[in-house]
């Protein structure tokens, strides 16, 4: 066993510096990779996955603890062979069923942690086993009637950890099955154009093209993209297509390697090739679309684990070049170069994701045709209140797409805010030909046809919306909106009640449903109403101002007057508010604070007809009790 110590020395070297001084290195490196981005923004899918993720953020980092884990395992595995020689059996089965469930949390972070059982078994079989193929083609090309004589077929220990290996991985896979179903889930076309093609043989091309693209990205990853969906790589659709010479570079690459991975004569390099290819395909088996339909074309995370088999594969690469040349120095400087530049590669990188504007806009030059990247500039300008730059990429988008339905909501909700209400109910009436069951903008729709003064579409929109999604308070409080505007005040309240029942922090509904008790002089149920939104949402000055206006008709004046001050402590620029609350003093008899909050209203907003009315009546009061008392 210290023969095989010394072998997998050499297969999975240590390091050439002491442990501690090798971390420090891997850290500063890392450090100096991706420094940029250390205070950056959440971006992209970090909002869902994170920022408005309750269970916990940790999802939106399962790559790298499928990562993590899978190395584990690994190591584990490793540790097996380490230790069967220093105490025994049972330490070697320790170490294995340690693998399995390493292998098992890897899986629970992501499904293709559990292929790291399948490159234990490779490395016990083809590295640690030496099984040698060109001996075995050999041995069966001259008809010998027995292979007892090749070692690793003699060795009870493997079939052993064979079959640990293999009943933990179908025990994990069961478990799998049982939690969360037979299948992965729906995707559609523009998620994976290639996997809804026609043709098995164009699917075969598409496949292949889409392994030649990851190839190439992990030799030289310049384009990256954070979503090479919709479009970003066209299909091809004929052998024609000049795209095809990079498969046949691709698998005239592979084949090449995997030959002289099983057939050298040179057993250390035949080993050394088999662990590299191993890390390098087995990890990315689940990505391939050869077992099941994946949700993307080209998915940059799914490098992480087969980027360890390309690190091997380069760096024995190298070494051997080295070896064949007196010219030593330049492939040193070829190696630091190549180094240097992917440690560039990652400083520019890093800094595109510190907002979701550089991210985006990085994407343009590599897919141009993608739509989802001009959807996304364009969601990021209207966010920022840029909507007629907005409104030009969600055009682009939905002309690169013409079916998507997210792109023509988010125009069709700027169209409306515009004014344009034609062309956005058009938008609106199309996304929901194309997604049925697509609520928002069922009630966008209605929210257009309302303003269009077409109630009853208006009120089936929302109700269909209401049909696809039930927990939608925004939907009851839009159908609330139509209700008032239809005098059907017992309809709106119990639409704005359902608004406030599902989401009770919905300051609106509330705030409207307080003011149409006011405005129908129901002062008392306002009053209710009021006090329960406050107790909810006790800093919402909006609410105050409303729940003021009520207790001041109704003669509470001091408590009124008291959320009044309040209100406009939070929101002292509010002329409305100073407006009200002179009023207030107006009907109180407290005259001079009367006069000193209307003139500060008029100030916020001269054009206010009903405080310069008001106003007016107390300056004439004013002068007739001066003239009285003169």
């Amino acid at each position: 066993m210290a023969e095989l110590d010394a072998d997998l020395d050499h297969i999975i070297p240590s390091s050439v510096l002491p442990p501690f001084w090798a971390k420090l290195v891997v850290g500063c490196v890392s450090l100096l990779c991706f420094a940029r981005s250390y205070d950056g923004d959440f971006v992209f899918d970090d909002s869902e996955a994170i920022v408005n993720n309750k269970v916990a953020g940790v999802v939106g980092r399962a790559d790298l603890l499928c990562a993590l884990f899978f190395l584990l395992s690994f190591l584990g595995y490793c540790k097996a062979f380490r230790e069967s020689n220093k105490e025994g059996a049972h330490s070697s089965t320790f170490w294995v069923l340690l693998s399995i469930f390493l292998g098992a949390v890897a899986m629970l972070c992501k499904e293709q942690g559990i292929t790291v059982l399948g490159l234990n078994a490779v490395f016990d079989i083809l590295v640690i086993g030496k099984f040698n193929l060109l001996e075995v083609i050999q041995k069966i090309l001259r008809k010998e009637k027995s292979l007892e004589n090749i070692s690793m077929l003699r060795s009870g220990g493997l079939l052993f950890r064979m079959t640990l290996l293999t009943s933990g991985g179908a025990g994990v896979l069961y478990v799998r099955w049982r939690i969360m179903g037979t299948g992965p889930p729906a995707f559609t076309e523009v998620d994976n154009p290639a996997s809804f093609a026609d043709s098995m043989l164009i699917r075969a091309i598409n496949y292949n093209y889409y392994y030649s693209l990851n190839a190439w990205l992990l030799l030289c990853p310049w384009w990256l993209c954070f979503d090479w969906s919709m479009g970003c790589i066209p299909l091809i659709k004929s052998i024609g297509d000049w795209r095809v010479i990079a498969l046949a570079a691709l698998w005239l690459c592979l084949i090449g390697l995997i030959c002289q991975a099983l057939c050298s004569e040179d057993s250390r390099k035949r080993r050394i090739l088999t662990l590299g290819l191993g890390f390098l395909v087995i990890p990315f088996l689940p990505a391939s679309n050869l077992f099941f339909r994946v949700g993307f074309v080209v998915a940059e995370r799914v490098l992480y684990l087969p980027s360890a088999g390309y690190c091997m594969l380069l760096t024995f690469g190298f070494g051997a070049l080295s070896r064949h040349t007196k010219k030593k120095k330049l492939i040193a400087a070829l190696v630091l170069g190549i180094l240097f530049i992917n440690i560039l590669r990652c400083v520019i990188r890093s800094g595109e994701w510190r907002s979701e504007d550089q991210l985006f806009r990085s994407a343009l030059s590599v897919c141009p045709l993608n739509a989802k990247v001009h959807y996304n500039i364009g969601k990021n300008l209207a966010d920022k209140g840029n909507q007629t730059a907005a409104i030009r990429y969600y055009r682009e988008a939905v002309r690169l797409n013409p079916k998507y339905v997210h792109a023509m909501n988010n125009l069709g909700n700027i169209l409306k805010e515009r004014n344009e209400l034609q062309e956005a109910e058009e938008l609106l009436s199309l996304a929901v030909q194309i997604q049925p069951d697509f609520a928002a903008a069922w009630m966008n729709l209605g929210i257009v046809q309302n303003s269009l003064k077409r109630f009853e579409a208006a009120e089936q929109s929302y109700r269909t919306a209401i049909k696809y999604r039930r927990k939608y308070p925004d939907c009851y409080y839009n159908l609330g909106r139509l209700y008032a505007d239809l005098n059907r005040h017992v309809d709106a309240l119990n639409a704005w009640r359902n608004a406030t029942v599902l989401k009770p922090e919905h300051s609106l509904a509330w705030n409207n449903m307080i003011i149409l008790l006011d405005s129908t002089g129901n002062l008392a149920q306002a009053e209710a109403v009021g006090r329960e939104a406050l107790g909810l949402i006790p800093n919402d000055h909006s609410l105050m101002f409303s729940l003021a206006n009520v207790l001041g008709k109704s003669q509470k004046y001091k408590e009124s007057e008291a959320l009044f001050l309040k209100a406009i402590k939070a929101n002292p620029n509010a002329a409305s508010y100073h407006g009200n609350l002179a009023v207030l003093y107006h009907r109180w008899g407290h005259l001079d604070l009367a006069k000193k909050h209307y003139e500060i209203s008029l100030q916020l907003d001269p054009t206010a007809a009903g405080t310069k009315e008001n106003y007016g009546l107390l300056r004439r009061k004013l002068e007739q009790m001066q003239k009285k008392d003169v």
